[in-house]
């Protein structure tokens, strides 16, 4: 749902945050960033050449999705951990570095994946970004922004134990790499929202890996035993893939083919 005053239609690059965010801040691309973990996850399984089915979280129909994709399902990494089974695939980008003989996977999340089934279902082209990849995912979007698109990028954010948004650090950050490298490292030619240079800031601002590490939701991977998570996360710019959801799966953009998915404008 739109609200009058909060769409920033007025700038054709955009930020607002999680799922409500995305919702009332449309643009031809949405950049889903959720930097612990989901799209980190995603940028390692694309590399591996594995197709990624994002889902809702808790959601019981999840088993039935990936049945009928021929797709394997994911658990969360704690049900992961508590299994004490190394080959239970999760949202762990740690463990999409080991798996092998997976060709689909179908990957819930409570934030980033939630967000980009529901973005996906309302018709956004939407792309996958964190900080590992997030300057091959601004030099993609580059000539589409040239060419008149607009663009919204939305850090996912963590919940609280009352179900209500948390904005995450970590989130702003990516979203602010992508943002500073479409801005100042590509001299892209578009004005952006208070959001968008607010996230820029933040970026410019962050000491990583060090501020990853001790940020809150760092804190909360390492200390559960996760170290491993929050350093692949806080790799940056090693990543030269681009996920993009065609249909219902994230594929590489450099297997699409030249036109990329039909994009569906903003209010077309």
């Amino acid at each position: 749902m739109t609200i009058p005053g909060h769409d920033q239609s007025s700038y054709r690059l955009r930020l607002e945050w999680g799922p409500t965010g995305a919702d009332a801040v449309r643009a031809d691309y949405a950049v889903v960033v959720d930097v612990l973990s989901f799209t980190t996850t995603l940028s390692v399984a694309v590399e591996r050449g594995i197709e990624v089915f994002p889902f809702r979280w808790r959601d019981a129909r999840a088993a039935e999705h990936a049945m009928r994709h021929a797709a394997t399902l994911a658990v969360g990494r704690f049900e992961a951990l508590s299994r004490g089974d190394a080959r239970h695939v999760s949202l762990s980008p740690a463990s999409l570095a080991e798996v092998e003989g997976v060709e689909r996977l179908v990957l819930p999340s409570p934030n980033g994946s939630s967000i980009a089934f529901a973005l996906a279902d309302a018709g956004s082209s939407v792309v996958g970004a964190c900080l590992r990849n997030a300057a091959a995912v601004a030099r993609w979007l580059a000539p589409r922004v040239a060419d008149g698109a607009s663009v919204v990028v939305v850090p996912a954010g963590e919940r609280w134990y009352d179900d209500t948004l948390r904005p995450a650090a970590e989130d702003l950050w990516g979203a602010g790499a992508v943002l500073d490298a479409l801005l100042h490292g590509l001299g892209v030619d578009a004005a952006a929202s208070p959001e968008a240079r607010l996230a820029i800031a933040a970026w410019r601002a962050a000491d990583l890996p060090g501020d990853l590490l001790d940020c809150a939701g760092g804190r909360e991977l390492s200390g559960a035993g996760f170290v491993a998570d929050v350093e692949i996360a806080g790799q940056h710019d090693v990543s030269e893939v681009v996920p993009v959801l065609v249909g219902e799966s994230f594929r590489d953009a450099a297997t699409l083919p030249p036109d990329g998915p039909r994009l569906r404008r903003v209010g077309a």
